[in-house]
């Protein structure tokens, strides 16, 4: 019987590891995202917090990456949160999980992110149709992004055509 769950636990390890990675690289971009913004001059005042929503691994990793660093003369914070009704007013960016249910919480989501002009991001599929402006994809086994410029422009942001390039789909 230990045999047998130290075999499924050695056949874990691997995707324990992309876990892990994707979470890396989905706070990287989300790092890199905030340079490729039109922002509103009220979103340029105070610290520049990124709000995660259900995603530990995911704040960790932007806490880590963005420690020390400012985005133009403010400091980036990041605040974790355990539902999307706990979302505080202060946060230009919203990374929301695909553990918090987009769907059901997207008119309290667009809501919030309409009082402070917030982005919304998201890792689940179909994230664009409730709200998301960005949405992390796994497509043909790689991480990509696609855009949602009508949700950007909900909360009076703009995408730069370089981010825009970069995407794997714009869904307008």
């Amino acid at each position: 019987m230990k045999k047998i769950y130290l075999v499924l636990l050695l056949g874990l390890l691997p995707l324990m590891k992309i876990s892990a990675q994707e979470a890396k690289y989905k706070a990287v971009f989300t790092l890199n995202f905030i340079r490729y913004i039109g922002w509103p001059e009220s979103s340029l005042q105070g610290d520049f917090v990124i709000g995660v929503v259900k995603n530990s691994e995911v704040a960790r990793w932007l806490k880590d990456q963005s420690a020390g660093k400012k985005f133009g003369f403010q400091n980036i914070v990041v605040k974790e949160f355990k539902s999307v009704d706990e979302l505080t007013n202060d946060c230009q960016v919203i990374f929301v999980s695909s553990t918090a249910n987009i769907r059901s919480s997207a008119d309290v989501l667009m809501n919030k992110a309409k009082q402070r002009n917030s982005l919304i991001i998201a890792e689940s599929e179909g994230a664009t149709k409730f709200g998301a402006a960005i949405n992390f994809v796994i497509r043909d086994g790689v991480l990509k992004f696609e855009l949602a410029k009508d949700n950007a422009a909900q909360v009076d942001l703009k995408f730069s055509s370089r981010l825009e390039g970069m995407a794997a789909a714009i869904v307008l």
